[in-house]
């Protein structure tokens, strides 16, 4: 077990060499625009005329929806112009054996979380003095992480797992910790604060790039379940 200090590097030491959550692009600004201007409900309904307009799939065709090593699948304003104007945006979280979203923080939203299927374990820090809050997640156990707390999930099982998100705003957006430090500060900067290279060019160019929502975890759990990490999820 590692202790509290232990995880804390650990959280920070991932930071630094991962960055998995994806981006949402609006996949109608056309639409989704006149959904703002609209001036009443029934304007908003009309340009919502067919029930297709009205349904999400978050198994098909979404591009981020995997299990190698995982994704997150948003249903929100950008993805589903249905959304607009409901204030809150629902995900399907994927992490497949040994995966980890790394990490991360919301600035505009809580973030409710509650495990479908498989054995999650999540880390959250709040705010500078609060403790370390882990919690193991098993189907149909939940927890919440505040607005603009900094989190992570991990599957360190060799089988899938599965969880949903319901996070306070349509456009939450998600800050990794690692893209600020790699890509963002002076590179002096980061350094000096935590008294050891950690940033500069070296880093953002090992820097996981932007994913699908999810990367691979701890290579010890990848040697258990003899799993190979690769866009094809192989096993050994």
């Amino acid at each position: 077990m590692f202790s509290q200090l232990a995880l804390a590097s650990s959280v920070l030491l991932a930071a630094f060499t991962q960055q998995a959550i994806a981006v949402d692009k609006t996949r109608d600004p056309g639409l989704d625009a006149n959904l703002v201007t609209a001036a009443t409900q029934l304007d908003r309904l009309s340009l919502l005329s067919k029930d297709s307009d009205w349904f999400f799939d978050f198994n098909v065709q979404q591009p981020y929806y995997n299990f190698a090593p995982g994704g997150v699948v948003n249903m929100n304003a950008a993805t589903f112009p249905a959304a607009r104007g409901n204030g809150m945006t629902l995900a399907m979280l994927n992490l497949g054996p040994c995966s980890m979203l790394p990490p991360h923080y919301h600035p505009r939203a809580s973030n409710y979380v509650v495990a479908v299927h498989g054995n999650t374990t999540t880390y959250m820090y709040e705010e500078n003095g609060a403790r370390l809050v882990t919690e193991t997640l098993l189907p149909g156990q939940a927890t919440i992480f505040p607005q603009a707390s900094m989190h992570m999930m991990v599957n360190n099982g060799c089988e899938d797992a599965q969880l949903v998100s319901a996070l306070s705003s349509e456009d939450p957006g998600t800050q990794n910790i690692g893209n600020v430090f790699t890509n963002g500060f002076p590179a002096e900067l980061v350094n000096a604060a935590f008294g050891q290279d950690l940033a500069g060019a070296e880093a953002a160019q090992t820097m996981t790039p932007v994913g699908t929502g999810s990367n691979w975890g701890l290579a010890s759990c990848l040697a258990k379940c003899n799993i190979k990490p690769n866009s094809t999820y192989i096993r050994f």
